[in-house]
């Protein structure tokens, strides 16, 4: 039986790198031989069994390469085509699905997450989610284009006003993105809080009007110097108290996006009498939603960029490490070179 090396989590905080066997490809299927994947925060919720996964899992669900074999049924691909993948696999028949809910699909299943992902030699997908990266374009960039679904799908559910006056709390990987998306959007003011500086230098090169450290969020944002606050308050850290410090500053009638990921059992504390005078809109933005080739023409005619985004490069062998360690503060997107 061939076999591959894959990142294997047996069970929260339990990973190594393992051989396991090759997919190969059922029906309507492709396996791409992959050659970036990304370490996403959701991967590290896994790891930590903070997320919807069950084990064991081989994670992986940002990544490009080449596809490799092709399965039964299969016509619109060719061995040796440069690809990536979405990862979100949604049955089309369930009432969400058929109400351009396909997200919160009956039978959501998704590579990486729920089914054998992208972290190894080989990952097996739908020849339906599969879309060809052109020669241009590099694999870390290829790799990119399921995080910028995401964004896309933020940005779709957020529906900026032109001249919002708009607040993030992050700056890391996912905030870069969504600065230079809501720049393009039409943010007015765009103001972005971090605990970095050089993250925060990043954010104000690509479309931050204002920049402020996290431990002096109130000292600079407060009702002396916004005191209708902010039209838009975007989160892309996850962090609860972060969360609750920044619906501090949401004026009345803004919108509140909830874009960063959190862990399962995580709570706040939420005024309702704020939420009811104030006529907040309160707004979740789940992975994606048939928004992958929106997000593949945004990057590929150079509306957004990606590649300076990715700050360490390294091999499978050194992510388990990783994982229990975590990435610098100032790394933005580290990815996995398999091949």
């Amino acid at each position: 039986m061939r076999s591959m090396k894959a990142l294997f989590i047996e069970a929260p905080f339990k990973a190594a790198i393992l051989d396991v066997p090759y997919p190969t490809p059922g029906v309507g299927e492709v396996t791409i031989k992959v050659e970036r994947a990304g370490i996403c925060g959701t991967d590290v919720h896994i790891f930590k069994g903070e997320f919807l996964s069950s084990y064991p899992l081989i994670p992986g669900h940002e990544f490009s390469g080449v596809i490799h074999e092709i399965g039964p049924g299969v016509t619109a691909f060719n061995v040796g085509d440069r690809v990536t993948a979405e990862p979100n696999i949604f049955c089309g028949q369930c009432i969400y699905c058929l109400t351009n809910r396909g997200n919160h699909c009956d039978a959501w299943q998704a590579t990486g997450v729920t089914q054998p992902g992208a972290m190894a030699e080989y990952v097996a997908v739908p020849a339906k989610n599969v879309f060809q990266i052109p020669d241009s374009m590099s694999f870390g960039v290829g790799a990119f284009i399921e995080p910028m679904a995401c964004v896309v799908y933020a940005m779709n559910r957020l529906q900026l006003k032109p001249g919002d006056r708009t607040l993030l709390f992050g700056a890391g990987a996912m905030g870069q993105q969504l600065i230079q998306s809501l720049t393009h959007a039409g943010a007015s003011e765009l103001v972005v809080v971090d605990i970095s500086s050089e993250k925060l230098a990043l954010a104000k090169q690509w479309g931050a009007t204002k920049t402020v450290m996290s431990n002096e969020a109130d000292q600079h944002l407060g009702t002396q110097h916004y005191p209708r606050g902010f039209d838009v308050v975007v989160d892309a850290t996850g962090i609860p108290a972060v969360i609750e410090q920044a619906l501090q500053f949401l004026g009345p009638t803004g919108k509140y996006l909830q874009f960063g990921v959190t862990a399962q059992n995580s709570k706040i504390t939420l005024s309702p009498f704020d939420l009811y005078q104030k006529d907040w809109t309160l707004i979740g933005s789940m992975a994606i939603n048939h928004t992958f080739y929106p997000a593949l023409q945004w990057v590929k005619n150079d509306r957004v960029q990606l590649e300076h985004l990715i700050t360490k490069v390294i091999p499978l062998h050194e992510v388990p490490e990783l994982l229990a360690a975590g990435a610098g503060p100032n790394h933005l997107k580290v990815q996995i070179q398999i091949a």
